[in-house]
This record gives structure tokens, sequence and C-alpha cells, in this order.
């Protein structure tokens, strides 16, 4: 994964490099949105399938969500080696272009293996934590992200930052994911997968 990674960064750093030309002219404001998807394609997929299973699928993913996203790495209020270089390129209306593309591609549904008992698990840590209060059917609702069917390697990252206030760009996740065993967050990451 590390050497994955790292080839990822290193296309990424290329693509933004000062003498490329796709990077100057997405840089100088005329943005061209097609080489700007290649460089997104390096880590979230061609299809809309990630090359990671933790990084998170975008495609279909909510739009406001999306934007929201972009700008707190832009700002440095969530934080990613490879995303933070690459937000910092975007201006406003630049996010909002991408964030609108994604959210109108296809949620690509990938197949999980669902172990019944560890589901179960999960769904009783999503009764304990009144999940469905904010994510409702897990599907999403503009301002929170589709969680359901969501990569959940990713989710089970996502939710251990919260816990360890790596991720700080929604302080009430923080706050709920420190009530949360270490296993709790594993069944919740493989029940919401598998939905």
């Amino acid at each position: 994964m590390r050497v994955i990674r790292f080839v990822a960064v290193t296309i990424i750093g290329w693509a933004l490099a000062a003498g490329s030309g796709a990077a100057q002219q997405r840089i100088a404001g005329d943005f061209d949105l097609e080489a700007t998807l290649e460089v997104c394609a390096a880590c979230h997929g061609e299809n809309g399938v990630p090359v990671e299973p933790d990084y998170p699928i975008i495609w279909g993913q909510e739009e406001y969500y999306l934007y929201v996203q972009l700008k707190d790495y832009k700002s440095g209020l969530r934080t990613n080696e490879i995303m933070q270089p690459i937000a910092e390129q975007f201006e406003r209306e630049q996010m909002k272009e991408l964030a609108k593309y994604f959210a109108g591609r296809p949620w690509p549904n990938l197949p999980v293996e669902r172990d019944d008992e560890k589901a179960s698990k999960g769904e009783v840590q999503t009764h304990a934590g009144e999940c469905a209060q904010c994510h409702n059917t897990y599907q999403g609702d503009s301002r929170l992200p589709r969680v359901a069917g969501q990569q959940e390697a990713y989710l089970r990252r996502t939710m251990i930052e919260y816990k360890a206030k790596v991720r700080v760009n929604d302080p009430s996740m923080s706050s709920l994911m420190r009530s949360y065993e270490d296993k709790g967050i594993e069944a919740l990451a493989h029940y919401l997968a598998t939905l």
C-alpha cells in the first residue's frame, strides 16, 4: 500500500509541478476540468472505483459535502498529504465545478463480502451512537456524506481519525467517535459499507 500511495503522490506532484502545462493552465484560472479529472482519477479511479481500499468513493457523493471537503483541504482544516496540495490550487468556483461533476456521476456500488455477525454488531453501534439522527438512511443529504456502500477501510480510517482528533473538521463526529471502542468502529464501518 505504501508503494501505491508513493506512486500516487509522485504522479500528482508531477501534475502540479510548476513546469506542468496542465497545472499552469489550471492555476492561471483557465480551469481545465478534463486535466484535473485525470489527476483525481490517479487515486479515486477512472470509473469511480478508488485505487486503494482506504480512499473514498467520490462518484455520486453529495455535491455540497464534496465542495466543503475541498474547501477544508484548501484551508488546512482537513489534512491529507495528497489532497491538500491539490485543493490549494483551486479557486472557489473550480471546487464547486468539481463537486458538481463528481456528484453527477453514478455511485459505483462495489461488491462487499458481508459478515452477518459483524454487520449486526455494527448496526447495534449505529443505534448506540444515534447515527441515523444525522445520517438518516445513510444515502447522503446535501451537507452529509453518503456513507452507505462507502469503502470499509476508508470509513474505518475516517472514524479513527475523528476519534484521535486527527480529522477535526467536524467536532461533533470527533466527540461521538471518542465514545466508541476500536472494535465498535470496525463493526460500524463494516455495516455501513454493506448497506
